[in-house]
């Protein structure tokens, strides 16, 4: 059977091939991509706030937020830029445990992740509903470093990984989508890597 030189090296690692999506390479790293450069964060003054379509607003401290129920999930992850990195572990907050607190309207069908430096991006709600979507503070069993988001960043493995942003502030529900920062720059708005959807042209 014909293999690609990817899917090789996924084989000779131990996995099934047909584990690495198409256009994709594996990679033991976890290579650090961004636009800007890496915020500074000082947590007695930081904060995290879920709001619009719910029925109660909420803000966090670093403290609450790290106070509430945490989990554990480990889930493969895939860049635009065309690497995967497979069993990452991530720990922190499902949305479930927030959505209890702030109780979404009948009407919030979408998400909006907001993060430092004006940066956006965009979510159907159940994306962020799945189980192994978090509100992440843990990669690996130690805190995300600065360059992966410290302290806080969305991780929802089922999309391209420009979707999880970094340096997570707020989540904002809509009723309506709303594209993020990458997608005004021609990245594609469902981002799902099963079917290659990397750009809108």
């Amino acid at each position: 059977m014909f293999r690609t030189k990817a899917e090789k090296k996924v084989l000779e690692m131990g996995y099934a091939p047909e584990r690495l999506p198409p256009g994709q390479y594996l990679t033991e790293k976890w290579p650090v991509l961004h636009a800007g450069e890496v915020p500074t964060t000082d947590l007695a003054t930081w904060d995290f706030r879920v709001f619009g379509e719910v029925e109660q607003p909420l803000r966090l401290t670093w403290e609450e937020l790290r106070a509430l129920p945490d989990q554990e999930i480990v889930a493969d992850i895939h860049c635009v830029t065309r690497w995967s990195r497979f069993d990452t572990r991530f720990r922190g907050v499902h949305w479930r445990d927030l959505s209890e607190r702030v109780r979404p309207l009948p009407s919030a069908r979408y998400v909006v992740a907001h993060a430092e430096q004006g940066f956006t991006s965009n979510l159907p709600l159940e994306a962020l509903e799945a189980a192994d979507a978090l509100v992440a503070y843990e990669a690996d069993g130690e805190p995300l470093t600065p360059d992966h988001g410290w302290p806080l960043r969305l991780v929802v493995p089922s999309r391209y990984f420009w979707k999880s942003a970094k340096w997570l502030r707020g989540i904002e529900l809509l009723s309506h989508d709303q594209p993020g920062f990458w997608e005004r720059y021609g990245y594609h708005n469902e981002a799902d890597y099963r079917k290659e959807e990397r750009y809108s042209f």
